[in-house]
């Protein structure tokens, strides 16, 4: 993981948190993170989480079938260990098939599966489903 900031502040054992504030960027493999403030937390002196703010967090991605997923939110809470990434706040993921947008989206990036929720107490859920085939009617 490559983590680049304007500023940052951190513990310097095995179990600490790193803060990064101000233009953010966040690189693992084909994921790319833009947010204004990340914590990074440590476990045994390997990141395990991340909790990533912004107006918006964005995330760019390509899919182990190499497609692009673009997403957006106010909020990203990512754990490394279970890769199980939480958005909250004004949430859109984007990619060629389709987009969801709500409140909250949790995305487990094992599995692919994807569960939204509209805001507590009400809110909705906004889904749109393309053909797989765009011939397709």
């Amino acid at each position: 993981m490559d983590v680049e900031g304007a500023s940052f502040d951190t513990s310097l054992n095995d179990n600490g948190v790193t803060v990064f504030t101000g233009n953010v960027t966040i690189r693992q493999g084909s994921l790319m993170i833009q947010a204004d403030r990340a914590e990074i937390s440590r476990a045994g002196g390997n990141p395990s989480r991340a909790v990533l703010s912004g107006r918006p967090v964005r995330l760019t991605e390509q899919l182990d079938d190499g497609t692009p997923m673009n997403a957006t939110s106010a909020r990203v809470d990512y754990d490394l260990r279970t890769e199980i990434v939480v958005f909250t706040g004004g949430v859109n993921l984007q990619q060629p098939r389709g987009n969801l947008s709500g409140d909250r989206v949790t995305y487990n990036m094992k599995s692919g599966q994807v569960a939204s929720g509209g805001a507590a107490g009400g809110g909705r859920v906004k889904m749109r489903i393309m053909p797989k085939n765009a011939g397709t009617p």
